[in-house]
């Protein structure tokens, strides 16, 4: 097997080589914007500001190779173990149709019983669903239906999954429940807080005079024998494979809310333009693939460059989840601190994931993008077409800010044309100064449709998975996550000896 420390000992080379580079001088060489520019199914994806050049993506492809990526790359869609510590596949591509073996005919089976009762539910007169989840369970619907739902002529979708009761009263109140339907989804149908919500949803129905509660329940889940003992109807439980991790299911019924609000048809387009993905970056070679060099350029930043951040800021109102969405995709998957064989990692793993909406955030965070001793990649998505029919210049405004940004971050501003603007005020002008080199890339959407959607966060798994591969890391299991859960669960049964700190304050709580 190729020799990995070798291969980061070229990555290490070549960032020293660049770390004095002039990133505008980069920029500007011929050829590089042909060279780092891509367009696959309606996305165009630009990496030419970011600080890499040609000897850079050839050590990544290095890493690549000695990593086994092709390897693993046909693992994930043998459904082959690439989840060593729970020992099972990660099933996802097969929710939506991609790769082979036994999960995929299963997956066609799921699919049909969720069409069967989307028919079903959007012709019986149901006018709200009430959809409790957490976690994967919650983010990605939320960002389906924020995405796509406005054109929707189904059902009104409300999403909760805090367990703090105020989500749950809220969304109820904009619900009439002998119209709703309770959508709950659990995995394993025991998450607490989720079956602590539904309990208090099946009283909010009873309250509202539904004779049977548990009536009006779709339950989505990896344990259907555990939702029918909930006394959920036997044709109303969905089922999706154990194997399809919560960050990455919302292909499977955990999509439900979208295909009830928008119909079928619509859930099918995101589910196509999700498996066309899937063909770019199973079929096509590393130095072309867009997702997997868009992963090895994450580990470029965070492994190498020690750079611990990474912000993503949508500059479309319909995105607005997806900096949310990716918080919990790219840390919940890469913040790990061992290899999958277990040994302890010597570089970062995974940068933290932040971001918004443009052009808000231009008036929240964008200072400290621009003037502040952090430097590390942002990331601009945004759509050439614009989701709404008002007229004047919104649109034209809204693109010009997002690349301006972009190009800001890379020019900057010396300290001579600063001192221009300032009447040679010297404070002032070292004020008005940008260093500029800031590294940033721009994903470039022609139209943002289930299709589209599809295509980006599949894209957006792909490069997780990479970067996690080039990092010997298992992206696929969470044990972080269950620590909490085992403290919380802990407290709540009493018994448990805390720290004095926690001790103190679950006195002064009254827990």
């Amino acid at each position: 097997m190729p020799d990995t420390a070798a291969a980061w000992h070229q990555l290490d080379a070549a960032h020293a080589r660049l770390s004095g580079a002039d990133l505008k001088e980069l920029v500007a060489a011929p050829g590089r914007l042909d060279a780092l520019s891509f367009d696959v199914e309606g996305l165009h994806y630009d990496f030419a500001k970011l600080a890499v050049d040609a000897g850079a993506v050839e050590a990544l492809a290095g890493l690549a190779s000695a990593a086994g990526f092709d390897a693993a790359r046909a693992a994930l869609f043998a459904g082959a173990v690439v989840n060593p510590s729970e020992g099972r596949g990660a099933t996802h591509v097969h929710a939506r149709g991609s790769g082979s073996g036994p999960a995929l005919a299963q997956a066609a089976a799921d699919r049909e019983a969720m069409r069967t009762l989307v028919e079903r539910v959007r012709g019986d007169g149901t006018r709200h669903i009430l959809h409790i989840g957490i976690g994967g369970s919650a983010l990605g619907p939320a960002l389906l239906v924020d995405a796509l739902g406005a054109g929707g002529d189904g059902p009104a979708v409300e999403i909760v999954a805090n367990i703090d009761g105020v989500a749950l009263e809220r969304a109820a109140a904009r619900c009439d429940p002998a119209t709703t339907r309770v959508v709950v989804v659990s995995k394993t149908f025991t998450t607490q807080e989720t079956m602590t919500n539904a309990a208090s949803a099946l009283d909010w129905l009873a309250r509202g005079g539904v004779a049977e509660p548990r009536a009006q329940v779709i339950a989505v889940t990896a344990a259907p024998d555990r939702a029918r003992a909930w006394g959920v109807a036997a044709d109303a439980v969905l089922p999706f494979a154990e194997s399809v991790g919560g960050r990455y299911s919302l292909w499977s019924a955990v999509g439900l809310p979208l295909a009830l609000r928008c119909g079928w048809d619509v859930f099918a387009a995101l589910l196509d333009g999700a498996r066309a993905m899937d063909t770019h970056f199973e079929g096509v070679p590393f130095a072309a693939n867009v997702p997997a060099l868009a992963g090895a350029f994450d580990v470029w930043a965070s492994a190498v460059g020690g750079q611990a951040t990474r912000g993503v800021f949508a500059y479309d109102e319909r995105l607005r989840l997806l900096a949310s969405f990716l918080q919990q995709l790219e840390m919940e998957s890469n913040g790990k601190r061992v290899t999958a064989t277990g040994e302890p990692m010597t570089r970062a793993t995974g940068a933290v994931t932040w971001g918004g909406t443009g052009t808000d955030a231009q008036h929240a965070v964008f200072q400290l993008l621009h003037q502040g001793p952090t430097v590390a990649p942002v990331e601009f998505v945004a759509v050439r077409e614009p989701g709404h029919a008002i007229g004047g210049d919104h649109h034209a405004q809204l693109l010009g800010n997002c690349l301006a940004q972009g190009a800001a971050l890379l020019r900057g501003r010396t300290f001579e044309e600063a001192l221009a603007k300032s009447g040679g005020d010297h404070a002032l002008a070292a004020a008005k100064t940008f260093p500029g080199n800031r590294p940033s890339a721009t994903i470039l959407l022609d139209r943002l449709d289930a299709r589209t959607l599809g295509a980006l966060l599949a894209f957006y798994e792909h490069r997780t998975f990479t970067a996690a591969t080039l990092l010997g890391i298992n992206p696929f299991d969470q044990w972080g996550v269950e620590l909490g859960k085992e403290m919380a669960n802990a407290m709540g049964e009493g018994g448990a000896a805390f720290d004095p700190s926690t001790a103190a304050l679950m006195r002064r709580a009254g827990l």
